[in-house]
């Protein structure tokens, strides 16, 4: 068995978490602008620079699930995934192009007041809603992932150690605010890529080189990136990962409060341009660092896979036992590692506490005052806000740990909010004739659906009626103390089955894959597509409804509110009917002066 962390390595990890607790506590109290005003709170006072925003954004987007989930993805399921880069990439340009300059423009402290300028208050409380939900069902598992990693090499419970990182976490989130959060998140980004660094480039070596991985991922029929199946329900396609993730990576980036607000704290358009490049290119580094991860270890252990055999309890833990396995007697770096991956979880949480409780506040507290709270009573109620959801996102991990994947998991529970949140957007910057009850019944209409539709799904692979197959595994190279699976012959639930793959099931180990007759077809579709069908429900019904109520007179829409390319269409149909307008009062007047002149003669 790999060797667990030793004292050296607890005093590396906790004197990381000691410093982005020290982080907040400098910004509230040592700093010279301290965080008692809403824009110093939520946006950093609009002057921070490129380089702690662009870690920041790097920080946000990478969690626990990219470090520990996509190794374990490939190492299960093979390569496909890795070409979710291209998703990412796009995603960011759309972002800088068409989302940015109108949220630059409006210069929103709450990205959600969009609604209100473009539709009404009504379709801002339900933008903001919709982020909040997401949060709720996003940040647990981040929490979660983590604490499931540091119990593999410690044997420290999850939930003991969880709560303890999220209090540090909620203390200077609260206190310090974006400034706090953009200083930390910079500081755990170099975290996560000098830790994940230098682990891979040690198993690396270990291992005889890259060529070795490939070799023996290949032969190991790891390798698959153009599988151009168009069929939608197997679970990662080039199809399902290429198209159906770009809308759930464009929602998280242009839809995300989260985001758009570390977009908002730069002095300019141009910067936080500059911000989204540096971080496309970060994100798709830090994610192909991870997917070859998973090839690394999947080569370690190619000849003795840990999951059936049992020597790790779940797929999220491969890669902390691979690291206690290659580095464990390198005192530090085990610590140093798992800091980082902490560090992944705590950059994600911070940032979607310290926007909730600016979007909470903003939104929905904000109403309930006769009178305008001043700016430190304003900050206060946020930063208590922050503590609150915090503790109520810390009890919600109980609940994670009964569920699946954790790529599966999060791009499922993702898409309930973010694909409608996305749809909201699109109708307001680029269907100028869209009106409020589109937008408000559409949401609504996009949100039910990607719930029952999620849900339905969640409850077929509870229920094991719905299995993906696996890539396939050996045990010949185990040594006589591990317990190699028994071959039997597969037992699966009565009725009728369509199995996908031919399969045996293992003692211990997992039934064969395939999809009962009796789950519902939507439910069998690819979880990579629910990002695009919110997006797409929500769109139709929104447009749909608009129709029905009245289309908006697209020559009454503010320009401001839509998007660089519709806003140039729009603004030249306004100025020629303003012209043509010009030339009739013209005609008009001139007509009026003939007749009058006639009269008098």
């Amino acid at each position: 068995m790999a060797p667990s962390l030793g004292i050296v390595d607890y005093c590396v990890f906790s004197v990381v978490l000691a410093l982005s607790a020290f982080i907040g506590a400098y910004y509230a109290f040592f700093a010279k602008q301290k965080q008692n005003t809403t824009a110093e709170y939520l946006m950093g006072g609009r002057k921070m620079g490129v380089f702690p925003v662009s870690m920041s954004l790097i920080s946000s987007f990478i969690s626990g699930v990219t470090l520990l989930g996509m190794p374990a993805e490939i190492y299960v399921y093979g390569t496909q995934f890795w070409i979710v880069i291209i998703p990412v990439f796009l995603s960011s340009v759309a972002t800088g192009v068409f989302f940015v300059p109108v949220f630059y423009q409006l210069q929103l402290t709450s990205t959600y007041e969009y609604f209100s300028l473009r539709f009404d208050s009504r379709v801002r409380k339900l933008g903001s809603l919709l982020y909040v939900v997401n949060n709720l069902l996003f940040i647990p598992v981040i929490i979660y992932i983590p604490g499931l990693a540091f119990s593999q090499v410690s044997g420290v419970s999850p939930h003991a150690v969880t709560p303890v990182v999220c209090l540090i976490c909620i203390f200077y989130t609260s206190l310090g605010g974006l400034k706090a959060v953009m200083w930390a998140d910079t500081l755990q980004t170099l975290m996560m890529f000098g830790s994940t660094i230098v682990i891979v480039t040690m198993g690396t070596i270990y291992i005889g080189g890259p060529g070795t991985v490939w070799d023996l991922s290949k032969d190991g029929d790891r390798i698959e990136f153009f599988n151009f199946d168009p069929d939608p329900t197997i679970r990662h396609t080039f199809w399902s990962v290429a198209v159906g993730s770009y809308f759930l990576w464009l929602a998280d980036v242009s839809a995300n409060q989260g985001m758009i607000q570390r977009f908002l704290s730069m002095p300019t358009l141009k910067g936080a341009q500059w911000c989204l490049v540096i971080f496309s290119i970060g994100a798709m580094m830090i994610v192909s660092i991870s997917c070859y991860a998973g090839l690394l270890v999947y080569a370690t252990y190619h000849d003795c896979d840990l999951v059936s055999t049992n020597i790790v309890k779940r797929n999220d833990q491969i890669l902390p036992y691979f690291v206690m396995d290659i580095a464990g007697t390198i005192p530090g770096l085990p610590g140093l590692f798992m800091a980082g991956v902490f560090s992944a979880a705590l950059s994600s949480m911070s940032t979607g506490l310290n926007s909730m409780s600016g979007v909470i506040y903003k939104d929905f507290m904000q109403n309930w005052f006769k009178n305008e709270p001043s700016e430190g009573k304003a900050s206060l109620i946020m930063k208590v806000t922050c503590v609150i959801i915090g503790i109520i996102c810390t009890t919600l991990v109980l609940v994670v740990e009964k569920m699946g994947p954790v790529i599966h998991i999060t791009g499922s529970v993702l898409a309930v909010a973010l694909g409608p949140l996305l749809a909201l957007f699109v109708l307001g910057m680029f269907f100028p004739w869209s009106n409020s009850k589109g937008a408000l019944y559409g949401g609504i209409t996009g949100l039910v659906f990607m719930a029952c539709l999620v849900l339905g799904a969640q409850e077929a692979i509870a229920s094991g009626r719905m299995k993906f197959p696996v890539k396939p595994t050996s045990y010949v190279g185990c040594s006589e103390n591990v317990s190699v699976p028994v071959m039997t012959t597969p037992q699966l639930p009565s009725g009728s089955w369509d199995l996908s793959t031919e399969s045996i099931t293992v003692e211990g180990g997992t039934n064969a894959p395939g999809v009962a007759d009796d789950v519902f077809f939507m439910f069998r579709i690819s979880y990579r597509y629910y990002g695009m069908i919110g997006f797409l429900v929500t769109l139709s019904a929104g447009m749909v409804i608009s129709f029905c109520t009245g289309f908006l007179d697209p020559m009454k829409v503010d320009p401001s509110h839509l998007s660089p390319l519709v806003r140039r269409i729009v603004m030249k149909l306004q100025l020629e009917r303003d012209r043509g307008k010009g030339r009739k009062e013209e005609s008009i007047s001139m007509s009026q002066s003939m007749t009058t002149r006639y009269h008098s003669a």
